[in-house]
């Protein structure tokens, strides 16, 4: 049989009754539409999740108080630990070799109010003038810190976009004005340039004010929050990480860590490990309407067989082969599944457009998937359709022209 009669013959087959076609194809329809919405939602949020994560710093290290034990988190060593990290551990680090610059922090949320009465609680964060360096952050308007503003303690703050946005309306009107956070007014220096957030991860709901002033007024402590450190050279971080390891230990004076030094490979490797399992998970669950849909598949194509007994017997008697039956109706579930793969994936598609559009969560369709669809769709079609067929090829041919 030639290829052009085998599609004819599949295509006549498949249209000769339409509704029973569309509903057996549904299955596979909803599965593929599942597995392709599921998995580009789990790649967008892959992608969103690692430009936040590198949108925190470049070569980034970062140190914290306590020390992570495999499947509890961050937990403290002591009473006291976790306020273990001291201003002297900034230099001790700045004189590693290979260390670009070190951005202490200490972090606290305030309410912050505006000098027109408007107001929002946000993250104040104390820091110096290596922190534009560290994070990465430049300003859109105004001036960030210098020096001078570290050693004089000077009530000067920075604003992240949204943080200016919620207080004046406007964030080119916050430069030059006053606030008040933790009831101590500050004047507005500048605005940092917008980095976007991901859902995820919010990076334009901040506001910066020097380290000194935040110990020394507005949080009266002298420890700090974390330490971010950024490398030289992305080759450099184990080495750097492993020599900052070693001089903490020493200027703790203490034999085990009582901090924590996190690469941004740590934490984008932990993230990226949690997407991918729940998209696989998600994915696995959505891949039942395949099977579904392939027994559906299945149950279509014996009753085919059974309503065409008759015509296979007639097809045998005039010189048919056995292949020529088994490849008929083969083809017609490996149509059936491919049509339905292609419907599929165009609905995933659409999915994935409103999921990005309507909820706000990126979403990514790649081409691996799609080719995966497709894959599945075809094994499907030859699982599902092979035993139908060969059944089909094995009627006796008198028995079939006898069949009423």
């Amino acid at each position: 049989m030639r290829y052009s009669d085998l599609f004819d013959e599949t295509r006549i087959s498949l249209t000769a009754n339409k509704a029973r076609s569309g509903l057996t194809m549904l299955g596979i329809v909803i599965g593929i539409a599942s597995v392709i919405a599921m998995v580009s939602i789990g790649e967008g949020a892959k992608g969103s999740i690692q430009s936040s994560i590198e949108g925190l710093g470049s070569n980034l290290l970062t140190v914290m108080p306590g020390f992570v034990q495999p499947g509890r988190g961050i937990v403290s060593s002591g009473r006291g630990a976790a306020q273990n990290l001291k201003n002297e551990d900034i230099e001790a680090l700045s004189a590693i070799e290979g260390v670009k610059a070190v951005s202490p922090e200490l972090q606290r949320r305030f309410q912050i109010t505006s000098q027109i009465g408007n107001n929002t609680n946000s993250t104040v964060i104390g820091t110096t003038d290596h922190y534009a360096v560290v994070r990465t952050v430049d300003v859109e308007s105004g001036i960030f810190f210098s020096p001078t503003h570290q050693r004089s303690m000077s009530r000067v703050a920075i604003l992240d976009p949204t943080v200016a946005q919620d207080l004046f309306g406007d964030p080119a009107a916050a430069v030059n004005k006053t606030i008040r956070i933790n009831r101590v007014n500050f004047k507005v220096i500048g605005i940092l340039k917008s980095k976007g957030g991901s859902g995820f991860i919010n990076l334009d709901d901040m506001a910066l004010v020097p380290l000194s002033t935040m110990q020394k007024i507005l949080a009266g402590a002298d420890f700090l929050s974390t330490i971010a450190i950024t490398v030289e050279d992305k080759d450099q971080m184990p080495v750097v990480q492993e020599q900052a390891s070693t001089v903490l230990m020493a200027t703790h004076r203490v034999s085990e860590p009582d901090f924590s030094i996190i690469s941004q490979a740590d934490i984008l490797g932990a993230l990226s490990q949690v997407t991918t399992t729940f998209t696989i998970f998600l994915a696995s669950i959505a891949g039942i309407s395949l099977i579904v849909g392939g027994i559906g598949i299945m149950n279509m194509m014996l009753t085919t067989v059974t309503e065409r007994t008759r015509e296979i017997g007639l097809r045998m008697a005039i010189g048919a082969r056995r292949r020529d039956i088994t490849w008929q109706f083969l083809a017609e579930a490996v149509m059936l599944t491919v049509l339905g793969g292609l419907i599929g994936v165009f609905i995933g598609w659409l999915i994935s457009l409103g999921v990005s559009r309507f909820a706000g969560v990126a979403t990514s369709v790649s081409w691996q998937a799609v080719l995966l669809a497709f894959g599945v769709a075809a094994v499907i079609g030859i699982a599902f359709g092979y035993y139908p067929a060969r059944r089909a090829s094995r009627l006796n041919p008198i028995d079939a022209l006898r069949y009423e």
